[in-house]
C-alpha cells in the first residue's frame, strides 16, 4: 500500500467563503488601519449576485448597514442603521429569507422582530462587533450581584444600547429596562429615571456619558465606570451608591479612535470646517465638535448643508467616503475626521464573495449561516425592545 499523497487543492475565487461557515471567537473584533479600504472583489461576482438575487425574487430581502462597503450596498433592498434595518425586516413578513449585511447582534435583533416563518442569514458568522463582545451575559449577571450587595439593585434600571447581544437585551428586559439607539438615548434615559434613581448603561460608556452630560445636564461626577475585569467592577459600594449613571466599560473600536487632537488638527488644516461626530466618540471629542448625532442624523445634516460647506465626519470610513462622493457635485467638502484611515474590520467581513455564496446557496435551496435566538432569550429581549418602541 502506498502512502497517501497530499491533495492538490487549488484555491478557488470563492475560497474566502469558507470563513463564513463557522464563527471564530478569537478573530479580530475591532478596527484595522491599513491605509486604505479593502480592494473590490472580482467584478465577475457582480453578475452572479444579480442572477442569484433575481432567481430568489421576493423570497429574499437584503438589508445593508450604512457601514458596509459599496459592492455590498449595491445589492441591498434597504439601507440604514441597525434598528431601522431590523424594523424594515419585520415589515416584510412575506420575505422567506432576510439576508442581513451587517454584524451578528444586528441579525439577532432581526430574528427577534421577524416572524417564525422567516429565516435570518448573516453572510459571514465572523462578522461580530467589538462593542457587543465587551459585555457577556455572565459578566452582566455578576455586575447585578455587585449592585445587589451594595443595596442599590432595586433602584437601578438597565438601559442597553442596540449594539448589544440578544443575551444582554434579554437581561435588560428581564430586569425592567429598555433598549436605546444613538438617536433616542435621551428619551430612553428620561424614561429610565422615571422608573428608578440610577441607570446601568450597557455596553457603550461613551454614548451613556455623552447623553447624560451633554443632553441631560448631569456632571461627569454623576458617572462611574464599571470594569467587568476588576473585582466589584473596580468600584466601592459608596461609589456605586453615589452614582446616577453606572457605565459599562465598553466602547466602539472605530469611534474610540477619534481624539481631541483629531479635532484640533482638522480645524487647523481646513479653516471653517464643521466637525460632526457620532455620540459613540469620547466625551472630549463630542464636547469639541460642532454637531453630534447618529448615522441617520449625519446623513440628514449633510443633505441639508449648503453648497461649498466643509465637513469633517467622525464615523466609519465606508459611510464617510460614500457621502463624500455623493455630495461632491454639490461642492460640499467632506473628509474623514482622523488622518489615519480606519474602517470597521468586522463590517468589512461581509464582502461580495460571502454575499454571492449566501444568495447562490439560498437559490439552490440550502440555508446557510442562519441566526436563531432561543425562545426564552427572544421573549425577554423583545420585551426590552417593545419598551423602547413605546417611548414617548
Amino acid at each position: 500500500m502506498t502512502a497517501a499523497q497530499p491533495l492538490d487543492v487549488q484555491p478557488t475565487p470563492l475560497a474566502l467563503l469558507l470563513l463564513g461557515r463557522e464563527a471564530d471567537p478569537k478573530s479580530e473584533r475591532g478596527v484595522e488601519c491599513p491605509g486604505d479600504l479593502p480592494a473590490p472583489s472580482d467584478p465577475d461576482l457582480v453578475e452572479r449576485a444579480r442572477a442569484a438575487k433575481a432567481k430568489l425574487g421576493d423570497r429574499v430581502f437584503v438589508l445593508g448597514h450604512h457601514y458596509q462597503r459599496d459592492e455590498v450596498i449595491e445589492f441591498a433592498d434597504v439601507t440604514g442603521d441597525s434598528f431601522k434595518l431590523a424594523r424594515d425586516a419585520a415589515a416584510r413578513p412575506d420575505a422567506e429569507y432576510i439576508v442581513f449585511c451587517g454584524v451578528h447582534f444586528m441579525a439577532e435583533s432581526a430574528d427577534i422582530l421577524t416572524g417564525d416563518g422567516q429565516q435570518v442569514i448573516l453572510p459571514d458568522l465572523a462578522a461580530g462587533c467589538s462593542m457587543a463582545d465587551m459585555a457577556t451575559a455572565e459578566q452582566v449577571a455578576e455586575c447585578w450581584d455587585v449592585l445587589t450587595e451594595a443595596g442599590i439593585a432595586e433602584q437601578v434600571v438597565p438601559v442597553s444600547y442596540m449594539n448589544s447581544s440578544a443575551d444582554i437585551k434579554a437581561f435588560t428586559g428581564k430586569h425592567g429596562g429598555t433598549i436605546c439607539t444613538s438617536s433616542n438615548a435621551k428619551r430612553a434615559l428620561d424614561w429610565a429615571f422615571e422608573q428608578g434613581s440610577k441607570v446601568l448603561f450597557l455596553p457603550d460608556q461613551h454614548l451613556g456619558r455623552n447623553t447624560a452630560v451633554r443632553d441631560m445636564g448631569m456632571s461627569l461626577d454623576d458617572c462611574v465606570v464599571y470594569n467587568p475585569h476588576k473585582p466589584n467592577g473596580g468600584l466601592t459600594a459608596d461609589e456605586l451608591r453615589a452614582a446616577k449613571m453606572i457605565l459599562w466599560r465598553g466602547h466602539c473600536s472605530v469611534h474610540g479612535r477619534f481624539s481631541l487632537d483629531s479635532v484640533n488638527d482638522v480645524r487647523e488644516r481646513i479653516p471653517g470646517v464643521n466637525v460632526l461626530v457620532h455620540p459613540e466618540c469620547k466625551h472630549e471629542v463630542v464636547a469639541a465638535a460642532d454637531q453630534v448625532g447618529s448615522t441617520e442624523y449625519i446623513i440628514k445634516a449633510l443633505e441639508a448643508a449648503p453648497a461649498g460647506s466643509k465637513w469633517a465626519i467622525g464615523t466609519e470610513l465606508n459611510l464617510v467616503r460614500r457621502l463624500a462622493n455623493r455630495f461632491a457635485a454639490e461642492d460640499k467638502e467632506i473628509v474623514f475626521l482622523d488622518k489615519t484611515v480606519c474602517f470597521c474590520s468586522t463590517m468589512n467581513r461581509i464582502d461580495l464573495p460571502h454575499l454571492v455564496w449566501t444568495l447562490e446557496s439560498l437559490a439552490d435551496g440550502k440555508v446557510v449561516n442562519r441566526i436563531q435566538v432561543d425562545k426564552e432569550t427572544e421573549s425577554f429581549a423583545k420585551l426590552a425592545l417593545e419598551r423602547m418602541l413605546a417611548l414617548p
